[in-house]
């Protein structure tokens, strides 16, 4: 997508926010509720998001920012005493962990799961989809074809040796991968898939999913597995040698060697077990489902929509067709279930 068009999608966006905050609403009044946000999202078009529902609601928005886990922890050691409505996380696994741990509530919202496809809710409740990411490969078009690189299982080939760059195990996005891999083809192919990834491997896991990419463009590897949204965030840098790193590197998704779908994850939230005003938590996942919401949530993340028309691939930028691809039908919540045996396989393959 060419730098105009972003600029007028962001203009677009801009204008709509910002009659949105000027039309006829008045100015919030003081009110004794607030709402209490605990977030894994550290953004600054969140901001705005929190300052909408503020002038909708005449309410106060308190956010805590973290990183998952230390949200968790935070949320087990407060206890009943916690002030905490809802957790916002961006993984399903991660997501998975607080409700695991007993932190979060079922609540019947036949609103809100009338505008969520039905396999990006938990189906009694207990959190709720906000947008997509994918999880894929970027690669050096010079080295390899798409064709070579469009299952998961062709990585863990021995002719891509020395070619492989990629995270530590213990990151989360690695973690639910492995935990879809698990449900798919089985603990024991996915071990050997494991195996073969750490064999081809060009480096120790260091870094983020950005670093695998630019280690692409850099000519340290031939292939980096990371989410769509840090490629797209490159290629819509106002920094020409991040636009750089982009030009010279290509996208697949990979399949699973069948016609199921890919591996497609999800920015998540539930409602907190301590939470005060469930109704009111449940209008501020309303409003992040609305076109408004979803736009703010995307704009900043190059995340894709889950329920808006507004355009996904101006949201994710051009990520060559990414937003058609189809999610498989594995439950996320198996991102979840299978984490403990995913680290275990993971640990015995050698990915550190």
């Amino acid at each position: 997508m060419t730098e105009q068009v972003m600029s007028y999608f962001k203009t677009i966006l801009s204008l709509i926010f910002l009659g949105g905050l000027s039309a006829c609403t008045p100015p919030p009044t003081e009110s004794s509720e607030t709402l209490t946000i605990y977030s894994a999202r550290h953004y600054d078009s969140d901001q705005i998001i929190y300052q909408t529902f503020e002038q909708m609601h005449g309410v106060k928005v308190e956010v805590r920012e973290a990183n998952a886990d230390q949200l968790l922890e935070t949320l087990k050691a407060e206890g009943d005493n916690s002030e905490a409505d809802l957790v916002i996380a961006s993984d399903a696994g991660a997501l998975w962990r607080f409700s695991d741990a007993g932190l979060t509530q079922k609540v019947s919202a036949p609103e809100i799961v009338s505008q969520i496809p039905a396999a990006y809710h938990d189906p009694d409740g207990d959190w709720f989809s906000l947008s997509r990411r994918l999880r894929l490969v970027a690669f050096d078009p010079d080295m390899f074809r798409a064709s070579d690189l469009d299952t998961w299982g062709k990585l863990a080939d021995p002719a891509k040796s020395g070619e492989i760059c990629v995270r530590s195990s213990s990151n989360i996005y690695n973690l639910s991968l492995m935990s879809e891999m698990i449900a798919r083809v089985g603990p024991d192919e996915a071990s050997e898939w494991a195996a073969g990834i750490v064999a081809n491997m060009a480096r120790q896991p260091q870094g983020g999913d950005t670093d695998q990419i630019r280690a692409v463009a850099a000519g340290e590897c031939g292939i980096a597995i990371a989410n769509h949204y840090y490629w797209a965030r490159l290629a819509d840098s106002g920094v020409g040698a991040d636009r750089a790193v982009a030009d010279a590197t290509r996208l697949v998704v990979p399949g699973f060697g069948d016609d199921l779908g890919a591996h497609i994850n999800i920015t998540g939230v539930a409602i907190t077990k301590t939470a005060g005003n469930v109704d009111l938590a449940l209008d501020f996942v309303s409003f992040l489902l609305s076109d408004e919401g979803q736009a703010l949530l995307v704009e900043e993340t190059k995340e894709l929509p889950l329920t808006s028309q507004i355009s996904a691939e101006a949201a994710a930028g051009d990520t060559d067709n990414i937003a058609s691809v189809e999610r498989s039908s594995v439950a996320l919540s198996r991102f979840g279930e299978n984490q403990a045996e995913a680290q275990i396989l993971f640990d015995l393959a050698g990915w550190n």
